[in-house]
């Protein structure tokens, strides 16, 4: 069954998703990398950006290869494909990732600003999508050929798809940091009312993970 899924989603201990002050050179905000301590290690991280031999295993590198998983789109957040503010000035900026993203299948970028759709190596194509949360997340779930969706952040984008009641899994990772400042992610969220049950608990090497699934999902 197909589902619309947040997976290996960090926060630190005090409920911060993102750091403050996203910029070209703090694409995660403002020492927002310490929430991804327990990302980058993994086998996974390092087989995405082509160290076929290195890397940790064990549980933290479970969760990571999981949140890969039967994903046929992502949406991101404009934040999560770069620093760009206002009308694209050009085409120029083609995201973080260099010339090969790892998402390798379809991802739909959330923008108040049209765009071109910009085809990468390795199988990713970034769809620009200007008329809002529902019709970025049809187009994804066309996409995705049930498969399952995967909304990648940042923490406004899976807020809104929370809030709107579209997400049916989550994922997180809770990092032994405290950031003091940036992003929350269940501001404003009832999850209980949203129709989350009770999360499933397990203790990696760097991180906590919790599993939070609506009550009518398997």
């Amino acid at each position: 069954m197909s589902k619309v899924r947040v997976a290996a989603f960090s926060i630190s201990l005090d409920g911060f998703g993102a750091g403050r002050d996203q910029s070209l050179a703090d694409p995660l905000g403002v020492r927002g990398p310490e929430l991804m301590q327990w990302f980058f290690p993994t086998r996974t991280f390092q087989q995405m950006h082509g160290n076929s031999t290195g890397g940790t295993t064990g549980i933290d590198d479970s969760f990571a290869a999981k949140s890969f998983e039967n994903v046929g789109a992502w949406i991101l957040g404009r934040n999560m494909f770069g620093p760009v503010r206002g009308p694209w000035p050009d085409d120029e900026w083609k995201g973080w990732w260099g010339d090969t993203p790892p998402y390798r299948v379809p991802v739909f970028v959330l923008t108040n600003h049209p765009r071109e759709p910009l085809a990468m190596q390795g199988g990713t194509t970034f769809y620009f999508v200007t008329d809002g949360i529902e019709h970025a997340l049809a187009q994804a779930k066309k996409a995705a050929a049930g498969k399952d969706v995967r909304i990648g952040g940042g923490v406004s984008t899976i807020r809104q798809y929370l809030q709107a009641g579209m997400v049916d899994e989550i994922h997180l990772a809770l990092s032994p940091v405290l950031l003091g400042q940036g992003e929350t992610l269940f501001a404003g969220t009832d999850m209980r009312a949203l129709g989350f049950g009770p999360p499933q608990v397990t203790v990696g090497e760097n991180a906590t993970h919790y599993g939070i699934t609506k009550a009518n999902q398997p």
